[in-house]
């Protein structure tokens, strides 16, 4: 009987071959592992030592602030509502929560703050442009701004607004968690407002059936319709109401200072007390002798 030939189990000696292949590079796999915590912690710990030292090295305090465009706002307001009236570092501070800061004071619009160079702040203020005094029944006086919108409460002891007109007539309406106001009458006033030349506006009423009455400020009354808007103490000054109804306003007052020069020219005697210029087709003209006489009349 022929004797079977011996032969060698590849299989085992190949796997064998195999599990030294590997505890090799597992080997490395773990120091690899183990050199990038390494590596992570010392760029960790050597971020948190860098980050400290800047925030307490001097270099970097806030040694100076610049800040453009105050004129009701002051500059102390500034600095103590965004902190900067105390020490403090530039990399504490975020622009961003400054801004927001500034912009909860009633007379700033927008606020931009800025870092420059290695210790100065940079604050470019915008304010508020006050337009008008609105008032409303039951609630305090509202200052509107340019826009229409109102921004504060009207403080006569703090805000020298004396020369804004005082608009009655208009209601306050709250949109998406906003007081603001709108409407037809809303609408009349601020195109109004926004004639210029013809005179200083004292007051203007709103009304939803007759439309926009106005009282223009006549400070030399043998002069016309005041132009110059700061010269509000004369011992001369007079109001003259002239109605206007709910359109056409640019046209209309142009024709009111048409009417002054002619009675001034033509009538140097007598003095207009009102105008009526609901309908430029129907004007009516009242002075103050008509307007004595019907009085005494009882009309």
């Amino acid at each position: 009987m022929a004797t079977k030939k011996m032969t060698q189990n590849r299989y085992k000696v190949q796997g064998k071959k195999t599990w030294k292949f590997k505890t090799f590079f597992g080997g490395k796999a773990i120091w690899g592992k183990l050199f990038l915590v390494l590596f992570v912690g010392a760029m960790s710990f050597g971020c948190i030592y860098t980050h400290d030292a800047i925030l307490q090295s001097p270099l970097f305090d806030v040694k100076t602030i610049m800040i453009d465009g105050l004129d009701r706002v002051t500059r102390d307001e500034v600095l103590a509502r965004t902190g900067l009236d105390q020490p403090g570092n530039i990399f504490e501070l975020q622009p961003e929560l400054l801004e927001k800061e500034l912009a909860t004071h009633p007379w700033i619009r927008t606020a931009t703050v800025k870092r420059e160079l290695l210790s100065t702040i940079s604050i470019k203020i915008e304010e508020q442009e006050p337009l008008a005094i609105v008032t409303i029944e039951n609630l305090a006086d509202i200052v509107i701004n340019a826009q229409g919108a109102p921004f504060k409460e009207y403080e006569p002891e703090k805000d020298d607004l004396k020369s804004l007109p005082v608009i009655s007539g208009m209601d306050l309406s709250l949109s998406n968690s906003t007081y603001l106001f709108e409407g037809d009458i809303f609408n009349a006033v601020m195109e109004i407002l926004k004639i210029k030349g013809f005179g200083q506006i004292e007051s203007i009423l709103g009304d939803e059936n007759t439309g926009i009455l106005i009282n223009i400020l006549n400070t030399y009354s043998d002069r016309g319709f005041t132009k110059n808007e700061t010269d509000t103490e004369s011992e001369n000054k007079t109001t003259l109401p002239v109605k206007l109804g709910f359109d056409g306003f640019e046209k209309k007052l142009a024709r009111a200072r048409q009417i002054q020069r002619y009675m001034k020219t033509n009538h140097p005697d007598k003095k207009i007390s009102a105008i009526d210029l609901f309908s430029l087709d129907k004007v009516f003209v009242t002075t103050e002798d008509a307007a004595r006489n019907a009085m005494e009349k009882g009309v």
